[in-house]
């Protein structure tokens, strides 16, 4: 049996459960080879997720030793130490982690299972960055029948996943999260390659089988599209999901993902009075999740691989700027709904929904008049992530338009016939050879491909506040236009929260009724006051409790005044009603060629 190669020494991490109703992991650090006075630091944030979160706010009792004798750590700022330690005799530093974020992007911990992506855990040893690195994960009585579960590469583990692990520098250790606990495991093979899928939180009534095979599909779909019959840039791959009562998101990872779903949407088994149980048919929230599944799944190659110049080599100490987040995540969040059409998961009624439901976002949102897709993907770190009331009115999504500009660009490109925005994709692959890329490279393989410059439209669409050319491109591809009367709050430009009798203002959209009758976001609508129908009569006051009740009070009337509750002053705004306004609705008209496009 050939000899297992030794583990990296250079940079060592221990974890350990220290007290898991305490929600605190231990970490032990050996650096092998110090320098004089060696600095560590933590992460500010995470690749993936554009926001500086502070992971230090949580590293606590950080401690050290060297020789056989204390250290000290000096902290030079919010996210940074120093050890006054020589040189080249091992030091080792012990500290703990909080961790109790149920969220992708850092760390959880608690009786039931342990998460953690080392951004959060592991202190980035200053000029070792580049170093291998490895990775123990260490059992104990808080972890007994817990199985562990990484894209790290394995270099001496238990059955149960505990062992040791090793990265070959720190962004490889990086981008492997870990996941522990008991956990549905299913596992296929899709492009030559083993996936492994594991969930936490998901009951007995997991129709897994459907899961795996669903999954399986979205993942060959992507590897012929990227790669034909060839083989994908990675010998493995893991699915991470954790099925909650009240939770969605996902975070991708060069070999894994990251994954959040509620409960209520994984797939489910029905009993049946035959050995086989029957499947359930598919709910919305599972092609959600399906949908989710898929978007991670392409970051593998857009973003993962194939990124923004600007992240040729992550700055884990601060913000890292990019106008290109609309191509890395638009086109991601185009590409991943049309998968599982290819894939066979969605017909063609239900994708045009999915982009229909698209457009009516981003034509709602009144800040996509101020903000270019290109300048919101800038500030990311300072407008997407940081979301409060007025973020419809002052930002737009880089998701939802960047999706509807490669919607744009592919029908443009299909219609003059010489390209489609498919072989576009793999244009730019094989001329940045997977990596690092500029908007430049994509212009450049638009213009070969398709035969002229599309400067033009890529200003326009990118780069202004213009609106896009949707329906006209669509109905050129075989699709019909109809609408729908748009649902109230919108109608009446609001976003409100409805619950236990209450309506509660959250945003007020700009231009909108509510902003000229001067409503504001905190206020609770509580009721109507209405002017009498005849003249002579008297003028009524009722209480609502829902905004339904609005649209059933107000009869014919287009003026009502809405009596709103403001910091426990009773306001009254005179609110006139608009004209009805419409959401747009899509279906096929020609199948034929509406194929041509979905099934390409």
């Amino acid at each position: 049996m050939p000899k297992r190669p030794a583990a990296p020494t250079g940079v060592r991490f221990t974890v350990s459960v220290q007290d898991a109703n305490a929600h605190l992991f231990a970490v032990t650090l050996v650096i092998e080879q110090p320098a004089k006075n060696q600095r560590v630091s933590l992460p500010v944030w995470i690749p993936g997720s554009y926001l500086v979160r502070e992971f230090s706010q949580h590293l606590q009792d950080l401690q050290a030793w060297q020789d056989g004798r204390p250290v000290e750590m000096k902290q030079l700022d919010k996210h940074q130490w120093q050890a006054d330690a020589a040189a080249g005799h091992p030091l080792e530093l012990q500290y703990a982690v909080y961790a109790f974020d149920a969220s992708v992007r850092t760390a959880f911990l608690d009786s039931t299972r342990g998460f953690f992506n080392a951004t959060s855990l592991c202190l980035r040893v200053t000029g070792q960055e580049d170093q291998p690195q490895s990775l123990e994960i260490v059992a104990s009585p808080a972890t007994q029948g817990w199985n562990v579960v990484t894209g790290l590469p394995a270099h001496s583990v238990d059955a149960a996943g505990f062992g040791h692990y090793r990265a070959a520098d720190y962004d490889e250790l990086a981008d492997c999260p870990v996941e522990m606990g008991q956990f549905w495991n299913g596992q296929f093979t899709a492009g030559g390659v083993e996936h492994r899928f594991v969930i936490s939180g998901a009951g007995a009534w997991l129709d897994g089988e459907r899961l795996i095979d669903d999954t399986r599909r979205i993942c060959e779909a992507q590897i012929a599209f990227w790669h034909g019959d060839g083989a994908p840039p990675f010998s493995n791959y893991v699915f991470m999901l954790h099925a909650s009562a009240d939770g969605y998101g996902g975070l991708e990872h060069r070999n894994s993902t990251a994954l959040i779903c509620q409960r209520a949407d994984l797939p489910r088994l029905r009993p049946s009075t035959s050995d086989k149980p029957a499947a359930l048919k598919a709910t919305d929230g599972y092609t959600t999740l399906l949908g989710l599944i898929s978007h991670e799944y392409f970051h593998t190659w857009n973003v993962k691989r194939l990124r923004p110049a600007e992240f040729k080599r992550y700055d884990y100490a601060a913000e890292n700027y990019t106008e290109l987040l609309w191509f890395f995540e638009g086109f991601t969040s185009y590409y991943d709904d049309l998968m599982l059409r290819r894939a066979g998961l969605i017909d063609d009624a239900t994708y045009l929904q999915l982009v229909a439901k698209t457009i009516n976002q981003v034509q709602q949102t009144p800040g996509r008049h101020v903000q270019s897709v290109a300048q919101a993907s800038f500030d990311a770190w300072v407008k997407y992530y940081r979301m409060h009331e007025n973020t419809p009115n002052a930002t737009v999504s880089y998701y939802t338009k960047g999706s509807l500009v490669a919607l744009c660009l592919d029908l443009t490109l299909r219609a003059e016939g010489h390209t489609t925005l498919d072989a576009v994709m793999r244009e730019v692959w094989t001329r940045c050879k997977g990596g690092p890329m500029r908007e430049a490279d994509l212009l450049r393989a638009l213009k070969r491909l398709g035969k002229r410059s599309f400067d033009g439209e890529v200003a326009a669409w990118v780069h202004s506040t213009a609106d896009l050319p949707l329906i006209d491109l669509l109905q050129g591809q075989g699709t019909k236009q109809t609408h729908d009367k748009a649902p109230l709050a919108q109608q009446l430009g609001l976003r409100v929260a409805e619950s236990s009798g209450s309506v509660q203002i959250k945003t007020v959209l700009r231009g909108g009724a509510a902003e000229a009758a001067g409503m504001a976001a905190g206020d609770e609508w509580l009721g109507l006051e209405l002017a009498p129908v005849r003249r002579g009569g008297a003028s009524e006051a009722w209480r609502i409790h829902k905004l339904d009740d609005v649209q059933m009070l107000r009869g014919q009337r287009t003026r009502v005044t809405a009596l709103v509750s403001r910091d426990n002053r009773l306001l009254k705004c005179p609110l006139d009603w608009p004209t009805e306004s419409q959401a747009v609705k899509l279906g096929v008209a020609d199948a034929a060629r509406l194929g041509a496009w979905l099934s390409d």
